[in-house]
C-alpha cells in the first residue's frame, strides 16, 4: 500500500524555515475524510520513520505531526525522536483528566507540544499550559477573535503560529499582531505586482536561462553563457565536486565542466543556479519548491505515455513561481523569456498539453487531494510512483542547495 506524505512549510519571524507539517493520504482509492485519524498518523509516522526517514522527508527541520485522542493516550509519540517532532494535538481532543495526564508525560520526555486551530475555552487552560506553540486560522478566524487570543498570551512562553498565510499582506498583519511562525504558501506569491521593473541583472540572469534552454544551444554557447557570471562557475565547480567527489578529476576549464556533466544535466544546472540567484532576496523555501516542481514534472513527464518533452516539463516546473521571485506579473515576465509556446500557455493560461503536470504537482505539495484525483488519470501515469516521485524530487532539490 502506498503512502502518499507531503509537507507545507513553517517560517519564522524572518522567513527563515523553521519546518513542515506533514500532511497524509493513503493512496487515491481512499480520500482522507474516510480514514480515521489513528489509522492515518500511524502509516503516517510509519512511512516517515521507518520507510522514508525523517530526516529526508523534512530536509533535517521539525515536523509537525497531526496526533489523534486516542495515540495521545497510548503515548505513541514517545516511540519517535523528542529533538525532530512536534505534537499537534487537534482541536477535536477532549482535554479530560487522562488526556491531560498523557500530554504530561510527553511534555515532560522533551517533546514540543502544538495546540491545532486553537479557539480559547476554559477547559482547555491544562493542555495551554503545556503547549508551547499556539496554531490559529488565520484564514477562518474573525480578526477581533485573532486579537483576543494574541492579547491573552503576550508576554507568555507560548509562540503563536499563524496557519493558512497565503499572501505577504497576511504575513506582514500576522507578524505585526506578534505571532512568531507562519504556515502557508505566502512565500510562493507576488510582493509587489504593479509598477515594478525587472532590475538589469536580472534581466541578465533571464536571458542566460531562456538561452541556454533553447535546442540548438551549443557547448560554446553555454561556455560564453557561465563566463559572464562568474559565480555560475563556482557553484559549477562546487557541485561537480559533490556530484563527482568519488572520482579523481581536476576541472580546469569551463568546457571541461561541460563535458563532463553533458549538454542536459549542464543545462538543468544553469537554470537552477540562475533561478536561486533571481530568488536571492527571498525565502529559500521558493527556491527549493521551483526545483522539487521541476524535478517533479520531469519524473512525471519520464513515465507518462502522453509523449511529452520532458526538458519543457522540468522548466516549466522551475519557472512556475518565477513571478514570486522577481515580484512582478507572470505576463511581463514570460515577454522578456524566449520559451516555448507550449510552457507559456502552461504558465499564463493554465492550459495546453504541460499544464495538467504542473497542476497535479502544486496539489500533491499542498496536500489538495480532490484536485489531485481529478488530474492524475489526465497524465496516464501509475499512481503507485508518486510518493517515490515526490521523495526523488525533494532529495534532489537538497542535493542542489548545498
Amino acid at each position: 500500500m502506498e503512502i502518499y506524505v507531503a509537507r507545507q512549510p513553517i517560517f519564522d519571524k524572518n522567513k527563515k524555515l523553521y519546518g513542515y507539517e506533514l500532511l497524509f493520504r493513503d493512496g487515491l482509492s481512499n480520500a482522507f475524510p474516510d480514514i480515521d485519524g489513528d489509522t492515518a498518523t500511524s502509516k503516517l509516522l510509519s512511512n516517515s520513520f521507518f520507510s522514508i526517514g525523517m530526516n529526508q522527508l523534512t530536509s533535517g527541520k521539525t515536523a509537525f505531526i497531526n496526533f489523534p485522542q486516542s495515540l495521545l493516550l497510548n503515548k505513541v509519540p514517545l516511540m519517535f525522536p523528542s529533538e525532530k517532532m512536534t505534537v499537534e494535538i487537534l482541536e477535536n481532543v477532549d482535554p479530560n483528566e487522562k488526556v491531560i495526564r498523557a500530554c504530561t508525560d510527553i511534555a515532560e520526555a522533551g517533546y514540543s507540544l502544538a495546540l491545532d486551530d486553537f479557539v480559547f475555552k476554559n477547559e482547555l487552560q491544562p493542555l495551554i499550559e503545556l503547549a508551547d506553540i499556539i496554531k490559529i486560522d488565520f484564514m477562518l478566524t474573525p480578526i477581533d477573535k485573532i486579537q483576543k487570543i494574541v492579547n491573552r498570551f503576550k508576554g507568555n512562553n507560548i509562540k503563536l503560529l499563524a496557519e493558512k498565510i497565503e499572501t505577504y499582506e497576511d504575513f506582514e498583519k500576522a507578524l505585526s499582531m506578534g505571532f512568531m511562525y507562519f504556515q502557508g504558501y505566502f512565500f510562493s506569491t507576488p510582493e509587489i505586482i504593479s509598477g515594478k521593473e525587472i532590475a538589469p541583472s536580472k534581466i541578465t540572469l533571464l536571458q542566460i536561462v531562456g538561452e541556454a534552454n533553447k535546442k540548438d544551444c551549443s557547448f560554446d554557447k553555454l561556455e560564453k553563457l557561465i563566463n559572464r557570471d562568474v559565480s555560475i562557475f563556482y557553484k559549477l565547480l562546487r557541485y561537480i565536486n559533490s556530484a563527482f567527489s568519488e572520482r579523481a578529476c581536476e576541472i580546469s576549464t569551463i568546457k571541461q565542466a561541460i563535458v563532463l556533466l553533458g549538454e542536459m544535466e549542464i543545462k538543468r544546472f544553469i537554470s537552477m543556479v540562475a533561478t536561486a540567484e533571481l530568488a536571492s532576496d527571498k525565502p529559500e523555501e521558493l527556491v527549493r519548491t521551483s526545483i522539487i516542481r521541476a524535478r517533479f514534472c520531469e519524473l512525471l513527464g519520464l513515465h507518462s505515455r502522453n509523449g511529452v518533452d520532458i526538458s519543457e516539463l522540468f522548466l516549466m516546473g522551475l519557472f512556475s513561481l518565477i513571478d514570486a521571485m522577481l515580484d512582478n506579473s507572470m505576463e511581463d515576465i514570460m515577454q522578456t523569456l524566449p520559451l516555448s509556446k507550449n510552457i507559456k500557455q502552461a504558465l499564463l493560461e493554465e492550459k495546453g498539453d504541460l499544464a495538467d503536470y504542473l497542476k497535479l504537482v502544486s496539489s500533491y505539495e499542498s496536500a489538495n487531494w480532490e484536485t489531485f484525483s481529478s488530474i492524475i488519470s489526465k497524465i496516464n501515469i501509475d499512481e503507485k510512483k508518486f510518493p517515490e516521485f515526490y521523495q526523488d524530487a525533494v532529495n534532489w532539490a537538497d542535493s542542489y542547495l548545498i
